[in-house]
């Protein structure tokens, strides 16, 4: 599973001019599953997304922690990010999960994230969503947890 996290002071997701999910300082989080994702990746991702020290503390240092400083968690459902981009100019998005179970990694996901952290808002898996944040830093941070098959072939980080 891939997660691109933003520390934002503040973010929301729209969905035909409704705002679906919304936070004001914490992380949003761009998530994505792969192929041959499962529970035990989806676990791994949101326990080291939500130990990731990316909050200053008071000298300044990313020492602090979504839950350290408890700021928001907003999930947004982004297949994209598996995209292969080494040939052409069009992605390929063959490394994705299918859709029915990248939803349900998703929705795994959120309901694992809710049980551990109590400001959590989502996106809206296979909707057209428009995507507002403010950055704070700015500080983007790409984490990924490789899809079982690559991770039994010794590819693991």
């Amino acid at each position: 599973m891939i997660a691109l996290l933003q520390r934002v002071a503040q973010a929301s997701v729209r969905v035909d001019g409704e705002v679906v999910g919304e936070i004001g300082p914490g992380l949003m989080v761009l998530l994505c599953a792969e192929r041959n994702d499962g529970e035990k990746q989806a676990d791994a991702l949101l326990a080291k997304l939500l130990a990731y020290r990316v909050f200053s503390d008071e000298a300044g240092k990313m020492n602090r922690s979504l839950a350290d400083v408890q700021g928001g968690l907003l999930l947004v459902p982004q297949f994209t990010l598996a995209a292969d981009t080494a040939a052409g100019t069009r992605p390929s998005f063959t490394p994705a999960a299918a859709p029915e179970e990248g939803r349900r990694l998703f929705d795994y996901f959120t309901a694992r994230a809710r049980e551990r952290h109590a400001r959590v808002q989502t996106g809206r898996f296979g909707a057209h969503m428009q995507v507002g944040l403010v950055n704070d830093g700015p500080v983007t941070f790409w984490l990924q947890v490789k899809p079982a098959a690559l991770a039994s072939q010794g590819n693991q980080p």
